[in-house]
């Protein structure tokens, strides 16, 4: 009761408004990253369709194209050597369509009474932020469970390191989404924008085929392509529990080249770890400003 103050409201009934502190910040954070749990579990449809796009493209896709590729790719499974790019498939989308909700929760104004909570407004981005993160993740861990029907080894070292990667890719899409939400008004723009940047992103990310051997102009989009530098650990992390020979594996594993030179995984990651962080500060920000 002492950390809490009285607002005067004459001829009201009195409202008692907690004192702001971490405390309460680290409370309205939880609360609403809880509440984007609540939001996608009940949603059923919307678990499903999440999943569909992904499996359709590993098993259909994939056993598909196997018929004109098994040959050039060492007798590996096409649908293996995608795994990975699917896995990142599943957890951008599911991220940018749980960044979404802020443009339904304006447009129905839950996010008016959210802003006018006396909590920082940092607070409901970050919560918003791992929310969508840990929606997204949970999907990601869905289709880790398929990888043994593709190929993939269930080895806990396998599996861990690709928990870590899917977390920070969903964070960091989750965080660029808010970024875009906090300034659209409705969610038929919000659909128009998903569209014009996350296909291009997937497609140029390598999800599908190696980097090596594009042509000039098409590397260089790869290499600007933010999610080319999650699914390339993705995609080595999978090669290193295979056993594949030599020549396969440097045909199919080319990684990012900077001008010739290799670019480590750690350094993908913190590329990829220092957009989310980017990402949420700019999301904070327009938060901030919004009325």
């Amino acid at each position: 009761m002492s950390a809490e103050r009285a607002v005067p409201s004459p001829g009201v009934a009195r409202v008692r408004v907690p004192e702001r502190g971490l405390r309460q910040d680290v409370r309205a954070v939880r609360i609403v990253w809880q509440r984007e749990l609540i939001r996608f579990y009940r949603d059923r449809l919307r678990m499903f369709t999440s999943l569909l796009q992904p499996v359709l493209f590993l098993f259909v896709l994939g056993t598909g194209l196997s018929t004109l590729a098994s040959g050039g790719i060492g007798g590996l499974s096409l649908r293996t050597f995608m795994f990975p790019g699917v896995l990142s498939m599943a957890t951008l989308f599911t991220a940018m369509l749980s960044a979404g909700s802020i443009v339904w929760d304006r447009e129905f104004g839950f996010l008016r009474e959210m802003l006018v909570a006396p909590v920082r407004r940092s607070t409901i981005v970050i919560g918003k932020c791992l929310g969508g993160a840990t929606v997204a993740t949970s999907q990601g861990v869905i289709i880790l469970c398929l990888a043994g029907l593709v190929g993939v080894p269930y080895s806990p070292a396998l599996i861990a390191t690709l928990l870590a990667e899917i977390l920070l890719l969903s964070f960091t899409i989750t965080a660029s989404g808010v970024m875009a939400a906090a300034r659209i008004q409705n969610m038929q723009s919000f659909f128009a924008l998903v569209q014009m940047f996350m296909m291009p992103m997937f497609f140029l990310s390598g999800a599908l085929y190696p980097l090596s051997n594009l042509p000039d102009w098409l590397q260089v989009l790869t290499r600007i392509n933010p999610l080319t530098y999650a699914v390339d650990p993705m995609r080595r992390a999978v090669f290193d529990h295979l056993d594949v020979n030599a020549a396969t594996r440097h045909a199919l594993v080319t990684g990012v080249t900077w001008w010739g030179w290799q670019v480590p995984v750690w350094l993908e990651l913190a590329i990829v770890a220092f957009i989310g962080v980017v990402m949420l500060a700019i999301s904070i920000a327009e938060f901030r400003r919004t009325g």
